[in-house]
């Protein structure tokens, strides 16, 4: 499984291309290269995922009880936007209009990347939410953190 990593400024051409970078590329199989899906972040951003990455969010998306309401209401949010994309020759990805308007995209973007997906922010969207860095970073990291435990021996993560 791969593991994306990296912050990389990139800018947006009047068409809503951007070259996606050579670092980032380096770090995805060769499966997933070319072909990915572009979809609306939980926050006013774009969320990139490999193809194949996406077919396994969507399993477990389309496993939910859709006789849940609250289950069918996640599903439309969730797939509301959710765009196919293929890198050109010119190893540029085309962003839908109405995604750029959603996440306010207009022409310096952040892809932040981590896990198996790449976060696409507006630049100043982006610098202003990481301007919000919590006064006592370790107090966040010990309630989000503290309760992990290793699965291989149950002991708690330091």
């Amino acid at each position: 499984m791969t593991y994306l990593l990296g912050e990389f400024d990139c800018k947006v051409d009047t068409k809503g291309r951007f070259m996606l970078p050579s670092g980032l590329k380096k770090q995805l199989s060769e499966d997933d290269h070319e072909r990915f899906v572009i979809n609306r972040g939980f926050e006013k951003n774009l969320t990139l995922y490999p193809q194949s990455e996406w077919q396994k969010i969507s399993r477990e998306v389309n496993a939910l009880n859709l006789y849940n309401k609250k289950n069918r209401e996640f599903v439309r949010y969730f797939f509301r936007g959710a765009s196919e994309i293929t890198l050109d020759a010119a190893s540029r990805l085309l962003l839908p209009k109405s995604l750029l308007d959603y996440a306010g995209i207009d022409r310096e973007i952040v892809l932040f990347a981590y896990g198996q997906r790449v976060e696409i922010w507006a630049r100043a969207a982006y610098e202003a939410m990481m301007g919000n860095e919590p006064e006592d970073f370790s107090s966040l990291a010990e309630d989000v953190m503290g309760k992990i435990t290793n699965q291989a021996s149950d002991e708690k993560l330091p």
